[in-house]
């Protein structure tokens, strides 16, 4: 493991509309709403994701890789005030991220081709980039969206987050699209709920969340938007 980076566990659930109702009404008493939510104690997420010429992000996530990453621009609110360029990197149960702010001005000359935005020695992140663009063909590939409602506990750098109406943007790439309708990409309105931590969670969520009663699941919402775009049989999930 990449002791350059900080690998965090994460635990992720596949639940219904009854059992977050259950979870959110524990955790609002026990610990804090994220800063970053609204007065709803949410905001909004929309990520383009990118892969390259043989889909390996998405070949690399059905095959259960140990190891694997995927590139993605990121937006909160639908908003262009900040923007990053990420990559999220998993090794089994651990995850880590590396990222680099955006400016609306690269971020548009990226969507029209012009991966020479990113050749910035300074900056190796944006490096990995530019040479996946231009030799692995790196490219925009699917929109995800979807709404957070998240909740932190400082005590073991807890970090929990219900994700709910999760839609794909299909064939669309560009997430400052006005026009852009996502189409919802979960039956039953279900719900991602996500647990990461850095070492142990306290023992008081854990009895509160009672995750061994939880089914974990590979709840990749990446993979969940491909399948609408899938063009082969291997790319089910």
């Amino acid at each position: 493991m990449n002791k350059k980076l900080q690998f965090r566990h994460e635990l992720k659930f596949m639940i219904g509309y009854p059992q977050y109702l259950i979870l959110r009404q524990r955790l609002q008493n026990l610990i804090d709403k994220d800063d970053n939510a609204n007065e709803s104690g949410e905001y909004h997420i929309r990520s383009l994701y990118f892969d390259d010429i043989d889909n390996s992000a998405l070949a690399d996530k059905l095959g259960g890789l140990r190891e694997r990453a995927k590139y993605r621009i990121r937006i909160y609110n639908v908003q262009d005030d900040v923007i990053h360029f990420e990559k999220k990197i998993k090794m089994d149960d651990y995850i880590a991220k590396i990222k680099e702010p955006l400016t609306r001005g690269m971020y548009d000359e990226l969507m029209a081709g012009n991966y020479e935005v990113l050749n910035v020695p300074g900056k190796p992140l944006f490096m990995e980039l530019y040479d996946q663009m231009r030799h692995r063909l790196l490219r925009p590939k699917v929109i995800v969206d979807y709404v957070r409602e998240p909740y932190v506990c400082h005590s073991g750098n807890v970090r929990i987050t219900f994700d709910k109406e999760l839609r794909t943007g299909l064939h669309a790439t560009n997430i400052f699209d006005p026009e852009l309708r996502p189409v919802k990409a979960l039956e039953d309105d279900l719900i991602i709920f996500e647990v990461k931590f850095d070492e142990y969670i306290p023992d008081y969520i854990k009895i509160a969340l009672q995750l061994e009663g939880l089914t974990r699941q590979s709840a990749s919402k990446y993979v969940i938007c491909r399948k609408f775009l899938k063009m082969n049989s291997w790319e089910d999930y």
